[in-house]
């Protein structure tokens, strides 16, 4: 019969072995952004497998360990993740599903929850009792095709006019890493998260990103002269391209900045040997934000997220402190707003 184990990906140099060999494996996945995670929030990532201490490893399926006086204790796969893949097969990840559910009373977790980017639990019928608790979509566009093919994909009024009139305008992009880079970025991160009615998440947070992940890390701002008007943040890992962050000054929407951005991405990622390019989640409900990446890509995966123990009140009582949150940040000042993104962030994970 197997045992199921325990490693510390951030210690264990195994790990990172693994996801770059496994096929599944993500930028979610990476000792990188676990870093990021633990330095920022003081997440404690944990990796579950049937492989032996010694040996190589053969699976995993890896959780954040939450801890919050304000939210309770909880395992999560992962915090402020799109999505995490279990890398193992369905069996596996059900026999080692079942071991953490009978973990649950003994080490005080209140649930667990996990996002697979692929196959829904419930399909696989080992995942009992998991029940699924949000629906997102994914969009993912294959960058196989020439440049030339997969720009005359792009929705024509929408994206080709908007990123040829961000060139006609004159917007300069710049890129890299740099302080000056980060900060123009979190203050347009800070308007747009505002216009969402929602704290930005801490600056420490993208320092992080920044220090843990290097040049497979990159700021893409656009400059109407000295006004910076438009920034994305992208990451690498093997042959796929994340747009993770993205952040715009509203009144300058009509220049086309943001398409431009992601258009010039998506020619660097290609150009360096990516063959996905990765828009991130999206929530339904966000229907602006919905339809723009269906102007890049017109056929987006179905994202769950899966929890055990659920009960039915848990999707009403969530919804509830979304909206009330979202009514309160709505008359929060900045620089309150920025602080209430420091304080709320690591509980929410």
């Amino acid at each position: 019969m197997a045992t199921v184990h325990k490693l510390d990906p951030l210690k264990d140099h195994r790990w990172q072995a693994f996801i770059e060999r496994h096929p599944d494996g993500s930028v979610f996945h990476t000792t990188a952004w676990l870093e990021a995670l633990h330095r920022t929030y003081g997440f404690k990532p944990v990796a579950f497998t049937t492989s032996p201490p010694t040996g190589e490893l053969a699976n995993g399926l890896l959780f954040c360990r939450v801890s919050s006086w304000l939210t309770s204790q909880r395992m999560v796969s992962l915090p402020f993740s799109d999505h995490c893949q279990p890398l193992c097969t369905s069996e596996e990840s059900g026999f080692m599903a079942r071991y953490l559910q009978c973990e649950l009373d003994h080490q005080n977790w209140k649930y667990l929850e996990v996002r697979p980017l692929v196959g829904g639990l419930a399909q696989t019928g080992n995942y009992t009792g998991f029940q699924a608790i949000a629906k997102y979509y994914i969009h993912r566009m294959d960058l196989r095709h020439n440049l030339s093919d997969l720009f005359q994909t792009l929705d024509k009024d929408s994206i080709q006019r908007r990123v040829r009139r961000a060139e006609r305008s004159g917007l300069v992009e710049k890129c890299g890493r740099s302080e000056k880079l980060l900060q123009d970025f979190f203050r347009l991160s800070v308007l747009t998260r505002r216009r969402h009615r929602l704290p930005p998440q801490p600056y420490v947070w993208f320092q992080n990103l920044i220090q843990c992940f290097g040049d497979a890390l990159e700021i893409r701002a656009a400059y109407k002269g000295d006004i910076p008007v438009a920034a994305i943040l992208t990451l690498r890992f093997k042959d796929v391209a994340y747009y993770k962050y993205g952040s715009s000054d509203a009144k300058f929407h009509y220049l086309g900045p943001m398409p431009f951005l992601l258009w010039n991405a998506i020619v660097e990622a290609k150009s360096r040997g990516a063959t996905l390019f990765d828009f991130g989640r999206t929530d339904p409900v966000d229907m602006g934000l919905m339809a723009f990446k269906n102007k890049w890509v017109q056929e987006p995966w179905p994202l769950v997220y899966w929890k055990f123990p659920t009960s039915p009140e848990d999707a009403t009582r969530f919804e509830w402190k979304v909206n009330f949150f979202k009514r309160v940040f709505s008359y929060t000042p900045n620089r309150l707003l920025t602080l209430a993104g420091r304080l709320i962030y690591p509980h929410i994970g």
